[in-house]
């Protein structure tokens, strides 16, 4: 049916189909995510919905507009594989992640832990800021929880299989000392890869801390 946007509110829009009005939901507006109905709609905007139910007792009826088009997820299964590259807008930040627009009403989610094979993000905008162009690999595709799992590190080689092939127990490296605790001192043996000297394994007499011995930032050898 069509009518005539009357009213806008946080949760949708209200549509006169001529004498009666209809509820379009913000979830029944679009198959992509959407922060308010201002952003499709106006009032005084004439608009084609399909009417999704009418409940007459409660004098409501409920509209859709994003059932007029193709769900994306339909087609999900034949146009996007796993292991395979897909390119995106960043299109929200969590504390937990990052959510990539493949398509409009389709995104995936880069979770933090998948950001980085080194670092430990604390926040996706560390990284990312909404409208940033990404590439990334697929990890999973769940059509049922509609769900797509995305990442960003696996786009190089993780550093710990390169440290696999290049190095061996008993080998030894040289690096930079990048911090020292109680307990020891780390010492970067590879970009993105550093290695623990255990204050017991810093020297054959007692000492009660490693600063006593290291120093931040100081080239040293040791031994895996």
């Amino acid at each position: 049916v069509e009518g005539t946007v009357k009213n806008i509110t946080e949760y949708g829009a209200f549509v006169d189909l001529g004498g009666v009005d209809g509820l379009l939901h913000i979830t029944d507006m679009s198959w992509g995510r959407l922060g308010h109905p201002s952003e499709m709609f106006n009032v005084g905007d004439e608009i084609e919905v399909l009417v999704l139910s009418v409940d007459r007792e409660k004098e409501r009826v409920q509209l859709g507009y994003k059932q007029k088009f193709p769900d994306p997820w339909v087609t999900v299964s034949g146009k996007y594989t796993v292991t395979s590259t897909i390119r995106g807008k960043v299109v929200s930040l969590t504390d937990y992640g990052a959510f990539v627009e493949l398509e409009p009403g389709l995104e995936g989610l880069i979770h933090v832990t998948e950001m980085s094979w080194t670092k430990k993000v604390k926040h996706p905008s560390a990284i990312f800021k909404i409208g940033d162009e990404v590439e990334a690999l697929i990890l999973d595709i769940n059509e049922e929880t509609r769900r797509i799992s995305l990442g960003i590190k696996q786009m190089e080689a993780s550093p710990w299989q390169k440290l696999v092939e290049t190095h061996q127990v008993g080998q030894k490296v040289t690096g930079k000392v990048r911090n020292i605790t109680d307990f020891g001192a780390f010492i970067e043996i590879m970009d993105g890869v550093d290695g623990l000297v255990h204050v017991s394994d810093i020297s054959w007499k007692r000492i009660a801390h490693p600063s006593e011995v290291l120093k931040k930032g100081e080239d040293v050898e040791a031994v895996i």
